[in-house]
């Protein structure tokens, strides 16, 4: 039971694939924006 390792937490794991993603949607946010015109407050009738 000692060498199990978890994959939930505050592991590098968790926060490499945290950090991707993350990624991947600051581009695709910025994408629809430039696609559209709008920003993303406008897009979800915010402004």
């Amino acid at each position: 039971m000692d060498n199990q390792t978890t994959k939930f937490g505050f592991t590098a794991f968790a926060e490499t694939w945290n950090g991707r993603l993350a990624m991947l949607g600051f581009f695709i946010g910025l994408a629809t924006e430039l696609l559209t015109g709008q920003g993303i407050l406008a897009q979800i009738g915010l402004m």
